[in-house]
């Protein structure tokens, strides 16, 4: 086995083998994962370093073992492979996956009970890659809980500022296909059998959910249209991002054109599911929140959810209404899943149409949510749109982003506005106001770069208009 540290006849500091320039990890390790150019950024020695640094921090937690999934990036199988070495190299074992989905992943550690890395770049595009890694039982890494040791570890060894002792023997690496595994596992939570016949699009948008949606739907009552899934990290023929209207249109023109009663779509990895009705149009995912939320309940009564606070106020209103317990959470997975901890939440949904469930290790999954809205569907006969219209009693603006030269002057220009238009303030995730009037937004900044991004929700789309126009004149004065 080709080990990952390497010493010279006439020094004691270590070498990554291969080692040219030692990155900067600082630039592309996130606040919740990796993120970076490949070749660029994100190399094979970067990987070999990481999955090092990695395995000497889950090792001090009690682990020997590490499950590793990747996507279908071309970049992806030689990325999990190097990482794969610099794990067996500090004397850990490997389960490597091969191709996965990112909810995939997080059953496999969920599961087998041990850490997880993911090689997966999501939505971004073709010469992007990057790593999303878990403790046992799925439970995230952000920067505050272990991902910036890793980064330094890794940088340090790069750096050679770090001598790793000698491990003897090194780690083992085994192959597991655990495809069919994680489909019976959604399954038996999920139930489709008895069903009407459902005619269902499903865009995979070239990513893994064209490996993924057969092994989960293939043994149901759905008629299973598909749209690219056929296996491409370049993305031939659009971005792999729901979330970008533009990337929606050839799912939306393929359920009207076919008569279809649902359209769905997945990310790049496939761990967020977006949905259509029958006439083409979105559903909210606050719509899509709200409805596995009312089902959850029904099956657990009393039950705490959690919806994040850019998700409509609708959202809390029915879960309290369905005799739930609603909880509000910052935008982001890693907040999601400890607050799921914390409260003992049956499920959580965030307007970026994430889905966690208890029952799925607290993780997010696209496709077990896509599974509640199926069975929601197929066991009465309304179209989709009547069925979710009771979800959706508000106007949303989506959210739309602001280049500022100084956020925090921005910020203070949009509380100093609120408190003149006697405006309820609060700070949980960036500026959350709410009128006098009921209707509300939220101003958040991006960690990575120097914009706001507004949400904007009201009772009409005149009054979504009017807020939208007059709080974007504050941001961008």
């Amino acid at each position: 086995m080709t080990t990952l540290i390497t010493h010279s006849g006439t020094s004691d500091e270590p070498r990554i083998a291969g080692q040219q320039v030692a990155a900067r990890l600082s630039t592309f390790v996130k606040a919740y994962d990796v993120r970076g150019v490949v070749g660029e950024q994100l190399t094979s020695e970067v990987a070999a370093a990481l999955g090092w640094a990695f395995a000497r921090f889950v090792r001090s937690r009690g682990s020997t073992s590490v499950v590793i999934g990747h996507d279908m990036r071309d970049s992806s199988p030689e990325l999990a492979a190097r990482f794969a070495e610099g794990i067996t190299s500090a004397g850990l074992n490997v389960v490597m996956a091969g191709l996965a989905s990112t909810d995939m992943l997080y059953f496999a550690s969920g599961a087998l009970d041990r850490p997880g890395a993911m090689f997966t770049a999501s939505h971004n595009p073709a010469r992007y890659n990057g790593i999303k890694l878990c403790l046992a039982g799925a439970v995230p890494l952000s920067l505050d809980t272990g991902l910036a040791q890793i980064r330094d570890d890794a940088q340090a060894l790069l750096d050679g500022d770090l001598t790793p002792p000698d491990v003897v023997p090194a780690g083992a690496i085994t192959e597991r296909n655990l495809l069919t595994d994680y489909a019976d596992y959604l399954t038996s939570l999920v139930n489709l059998t008895g069903i009407r016949p459902l005619r269902v699009v499903v865009d995979a948008g070239n990513g893994m959910a064209g490996y993924t949606v057969p092994a989960v739907l293939g043994d149901t009552p759905l008629r299973v249209d598909e749209l690219y899934f056929e296996l491409d990290g370049s993305f031939p023929h659009h971005e792999a991002n729901p979330l970008e209207p533009a990337n929606l249109v050839d799912l939306q023109d393929e359920v009207r054109r076919t008569g279809a009663d649902i359209g769905l779509a997945f990310d790049g990895d496939a761990d967020r599911c977006f949905v259509v009705d029958e006439r083409g149009e979105p559903v909210s995912p606050s719509a899509i929140t709200a409805l596995v939320a009312c089902r959850e309940l029904a099956r657990v009564p009393g039950s705490t959810v959690l919806h994040n606070l850019i998700s409509s106020k609708a959202v809390p209103e029915i879960i309290t209404e369905a005799g739930g317990v609603p909880v509000r959470t910052r935008v982001g997975h890693s907040f999601i899943k400890a607050e799921m901890a914390a409260t003992g939440a049956v499920f959580g949904g965030e307007h970026s149409a994430h889905y966690y469930f208890a029952d799925f290790f607290n993780a997010d999954t696209g496709m077990l949510a896509a599974l509640h809205v199926l069975a929601a569907l197929g066991r009465q006969n309304r179209p989709l749109s009547e069925l979710v219209s009771g979800y959706q009693r508000y106007s949303a603006s989506g959210e739309i982003n602001s280049i500022v030269d100084d956020v925090l002057a921005a910020l203070g220009r949009i509380r100093s506005w609120a408190l003149d238009n006697d405006a309820a303030v609060d700070d949980l995730d960036g500026l959350t106001v709410t009128l006098p009037d009921g209707s509300w937004f939220n101003v958040r900044p991006s960690n990575t770069e120097p914009l706001l991004r507004l949400n904007v929700e009201a009772d009409t789309t005149t009054g979504i208009s009017a807020l939208r126009e007059a709080v974007l004149a504050v941001i961008r004065r």
